[in-house]
């Protein structure tokens, strides 16, 4: 299980970096996507609050991984996935509101609940 709980933080926090990343440290080509994702609706998120929630999903990509395996307060651990879950939870409410698909919305708040759960027990 431990194995899997490392795969899965490991697959996560580089998701985590690169999304939170894109939002933070490239904003003009992020909201380039999300245009051509809903033309009639763009973004509709303005770019301080997207810089927000890239400070919060690179935070999150870090405190996935580095606690744990630095040893260093390893309690931080499940509660930065707990932390992507609840940003999981919040972005489906997003995407239901414009009418966009959530698999992988959903399927990124199980993973990080799992990870949540797994690292706490």
């Amino acid at each position: 299980m431990n194995v899997g709980l490392w795969i899965v933080q490991g697959l996560l926090a580089l998701l985590f970096l690169l999304a939170g990343g894109m939002k933070l440290f490239a904003f003009d080509r992020y909201k380039t996507m999300a245009e051509r994702r809903s033309p009639d609706r763009g973004l509709g998120l303005s770019r301080s609050v997207t810089a927000f929630i890239g400070i919060s999903e690179l935070a999150g990509g870090v405190g996935l991984v580095l606690p744990q395996a630095t040893g260093t307060a390893p309690w931080l651990t499940p509660l930065a996935a707990l932390g992507l879950a609840v940003i999981m939870v919040l972005a489906a409410i997003y995407h239901r509101r414009r009418g966009e698909p959530m698999a992988v919305t959903i399927g990124l708040f199980v993973l990080a609940f799992a990870v949540a759960i797994g690292r706490s027990i």
